[in-house]
């Protein structure tokens, strides 16, 4: 079979070289995982929950190939591929830990003798579609939760990071799942959409969780409804951090600064929009830049810097086209500036206004806007006014006055007086508009994973009426 490879990012050397499948390969996949499913799916709750944590082991003793692979293949830095493997082994935890909770329910029924129950049970085999840009805890969230639920699971690897997404397989497979319950593909760039498509149609396949852009889900999700198949939808952000004028700016600072550069801006949750209340607006720009400054972005693996490099020149210039309209419509450069090679410098943009790109498109990279608000009302219009709604964040000294603005703010997650990058294995992560639908973590997970079903039992002779 044909291999591809994914150069690394920053020296244009090999990173990887996976297995280049193909749409034809993918019924063997499917038939596969369809046959491993019934024996998985009846094994009991705690005989499940003891696999997975074998699998969490079996990740952390990947760590120093983990933190190799992300840093060739996505010129990650080794402290963003150690937060991958800390989170993404808790959510293996996790799942593990909620084996015990799938539970139903008695309903009261009109009807004398009638036991009504609503249960809850696995839907089969699960297509898993996951990102390159927090590999390790995207590629787990679609596989853990499904395989605790008793599905079988399909991997679909990003072409970015074959070999790290090929970890995570290879560790639960050390883990002990029976063969066929948990399996990887990894196609070549130009093969993605045949293979996807492959993976959507097979009849074996019955649900599909996609993390990554907005056109790509619109895409998944037009090609699943043709197969009335369910999607869970994690897609992209452009996160608000409203600033009022009673915040705590140093704290606002750091939590800005966390939420826009950490992995050099490239997650869903990143900061891309900082709109800050007039009265503190320059207070809070003069100290925000600043630590921007402090920010450098350097080789990932000297460990030097706290940014490393961004994933790819095209990166680099949707990036500088964003700042350049910006400047061009009478923004403000605080910090950074346009950059020459995928090391980016943290990049501050004041003054934005809605005539700018930066406005509203995702930037995915080292970029934020500052944008000025007249007032705590206007914040909160300007932070609705964006068709994406997946994190958000609202500073203030006064947490009631915080927790009355977050319910305004149209979004799935909201933090007060936190950044908008965070994430726990616990909690209901997902958003709303152009961001996605349906929710990962915790017990919203399981909702997600299984089929709700209505069974009832007669206990008493029956009276039908013809």
């Amino acid at each position: 079979m044909s291999t591809f490879t994914r150069l690394n990012p920053l020296t244009g050397e090999i990173a990887s070289s996976a297995i280049a499948m193909k749409a034809a390969d993918v019924p063997a996949i499917a038939a596969k995982a369809a046959a491993a499913f019934p024996a998985w799916a009846a094994m009991g709750p705690n005989a499940r929950r003891a696999v997975l944590l074998k699998a969490a082991v079996a990740l952390e003793s990947r760590k120093d190939a983990f933190v190799a692979a992300m840093m060739s293949e996505i010129g990650a830095t080794a402290g963003w591929a150690m937060f991958n493997l800390g989170l993404a082994a808790g959510i293996v935890r996790e799942a593990a830990a909620i084996t015990t909770q799938i539970a139903g329910e008695v309903i009261p029924s009109d009807k004398p003798g009638c036991l009504a129950m609503a249960l809850k049970e696995p839907v089969g085999v699960i297509l898993g579609i996951a990102p390159w840009n927090a590999p390790i805890i995207l590629g787990v969230r679609a596989i853990a939760v499904p395989l605790a639920c008793g599905n079988a699971v399909i991997l679909k690897a990003s072409e970015t990071c074959p070999r790290t997404h090929e970890l995570i397989v290879e560790a639960f497979a050390e883990a002990g799942f029976p063969d066929g319950v948990v399996q990887v593909v990894t196609n070549a760039p130009a093969d993605a959409a045949d293979v996807v498509g492959a993976l959507i149609d097979a009849p074996e396949v019955t649900r599909i969780n996609f993390t990554g852009s907005t056109g790509v889900g619109r895409i998944i999700a037009q090609r699943a409804a043709r197969h009335l198949k369910p999607c869970l939808l994690e897609l992209g952000g452009k996160a608000p951090l409203i600033v009022l004028d009673d915040a705590d700016l140093d704290e606002a600072v750091k939590a800005a600064a966390f939420g826009a550069f950490m992995n050099q801006g490239q997650i869903c949750m990143s900061t891309e929009r900082i709109i800050v209340v007039d009265t503190v607006a320059e207070d809070f720009a003069t100290k925000f830049a600043a630590k921007a400054a402090s920010m450098p972005a350097g080789d990932p693996r000297k460990g030097a810097t706290p940014l490393g490099a961004v994933v790819d020149r095209k990166t680099v210039t949707h990036v500088n086209s964003l700042i350049e309209d910006a400047l061009s419509k009478g923004a403000t450069l605080r910090a950074g500036g346009i950059a020459e090679s995928v090391l980016m410098p943290a990049t501050v943009v004041d003054g934005v206004t809605d005539a700018m790109n930066i406005y509203r498109d995702e930037s995915f990279g080292p970029v934020v806007a500052m944008i000025r608000a007249r007032d705590e009302a206007d914040a909160i219009r300007i932070a609705n006014d964006s068709a994406y709604g997946l994190s958000a964040a609202v500073f203030t000294r006064d947490t009631v006055r915080g927790l009355r603005v977050a319910r305004q703010i149209r979004s799935g997650i909201c933090h007060v007086n936190g950044p908008t990058v965070h994430d726990e294995a616990q909690m209901p992560f997902g958003g709303v508009g152009a961001s996605g639908y349906g929710r990962f973590g915790g017990r919203q997970g399981i909702d997600s994973f299984t089929e709700t079903r209505w069974i009832t039992v007669e206990t008493q002779p029956g009276h039908f009426p013809i």
